[in-house]
């Protein structure tokens, strides 16, 4: 089969991936892709290498990437009806805002750029893991060219958009796959997974770092903040990511704060990390489900993440994981846990084998593969 890919990227890791690359803006597109795989944000490139390794063919597309996508379309001899020149001055106003909570309100070159792509690719299945920034208008007039269109969501949705253009919608969370069902589209679980080739970047087995928070802390995250603030107030904890402008200037997540980590970075954090703390998206209510479950224990750190009724599935409470129901008891476990060195070093090693044999990307795409095969 042949996929194509399309993502979306936060504008603060935008602006610092071309900060990192210095005219990286003015390369051609396949380098600017390079580029962004390796940073091995998000999902990188662990979806589309690991179906290649399945044999198919595949290729992504980062549609917000106002730079890469209008490469592309010089490339490509694609006429885009808004002018070029414009380019930097709205990428720096525009793109860089906040992707959480917006929907996309870009102008024609988006669409121009994004309808010329999947022209040229022709694939048999159209993967949008970004369904908050395309139109369901757009999603319906290239509906004819395409075997399948599945579109991939674990974020608030907007229940007033037309989904009937998707013949297969996927989500790492149980409740939304009940939504979409709920609605009338076909709705399939499908977990998200680590990827291996991470682990020779990360350096020396050192812990540095006693306790660790990793991710992002925007309006969505009401109840993560809450138990943040409470640990930061108790215990030096260590807090990476990005930050929503929000918290209060005597906030103790302030006080906690060392920056952002994108990519690699992140994942050194995770690694160097005793023990990392994970917290769900309040949308996520009583389901497990995020990447950091993974990412976490694939780095071989012990994980301390909120319970959740379907945290079993994936891992063993107390034996590759260790979950907490309060504030107060995830500090009580914190405080033990650093006390006990060998009982945590094991947990962390049996997250990690379970991980690298159950949750890898590889293991998702199989998985994914099984699935479309189904619907096709």
């Amino acid at each position: 089969m042949r996929f194509l890919i399309l993502h979306t990227d936060y504008p603060e890791f935008l602006r610092w991936l071309y900060s990192q690359c210095p005219g990286l803006e003015d390369r051609v597109y396949d380098e600017q892709v390079r580029q962004r795989y390796e940073s091995l944000f998000g999902v990188a490139d662990f979806y589309s290498s690991n179906l290649r390794k399945l044999g198919h063919e595949a290729y992504d597309v980062y549609v917000n990437n106002e730079f890469m996508q209008r490469t592309w379309a010089k490339e490509h001899g694609v006429h885009v009806r808004e002018p070029s020149a414009l380019m930097r001055r709205r990428f720096l106003k525009s793109v860089f805002r906040r992707l959480f909570g917006l929907r996309n309100r870009e102008g024609a070159w988006f669409y121009d750029i994004l309808g010329a792509q999947i022209r040229d690719y022709q694939p048999d299945v159209l993967l949008n893991q970004a369904m908050g920034w395309i139109s369901s208008s757009f999603m319906k007039a290239i509906k004819l060219n395409i075997r399948l269109i599945v579109g991939q969501i674990a974020s608030p949705v907007t229940e007033d958009e037309d989904y009937t253009s998707y013949d297969l919608v996927i989500s790492s969370l149980p409740n939304l796959v009940e939504y979409f069902r709920a609605l009338g589209r076909p709705a399939e679980l499908h977990r998200l997974g680590f990827e291996p080739a991470i682990l020779p970047r990360l350096g020396s087995e050192e812990k540095k770092i006693a306790i660790s928070f990793v991710g992002s802390l925007f309006p969505q995250h009401k109840a993560r903040i809450e138990l943040l603030e409470y640990l930061c107030r108790r215990l030096d904890v260590e807090v990476w990511g990005s930050l929503t402008d929000g918290l209060p200037s005597d906030s103790w997540i302030r006080k906690r704060y060392k920056g952002q980590a994108w990519g690699i970075e992140m994942y050194r954090k995770l690694h160097d990390s005793k023990m990392t703390l994970n917290h769900h998206i309040d949308i996520a209510e009583s389901y497990a489900n995020n990447l950091r479950l993974f990412e976490a224990t694939g780095v071989g750190t012990m994980l301390m993440t909120d319970w959740k009724v379907n945290l079993h599935e994936m891992f063993e409470p107390g034996k590759e994981v260790v979950t907490y129901r309060s504030p107060e008891e995830c500090a009580q476990l914190i405080q033990y846990y650093l006390g006990h060195d060998e009982e945590r070093e094991a947990i962390a090693r049996a997250g990690q084998q379970r991980t690298l044999q159950e949750h890898t990307f590889y293991n998702r795409m199989e998985e994914l593969i099984t699935l479309l095969s189904r619907y096709l």
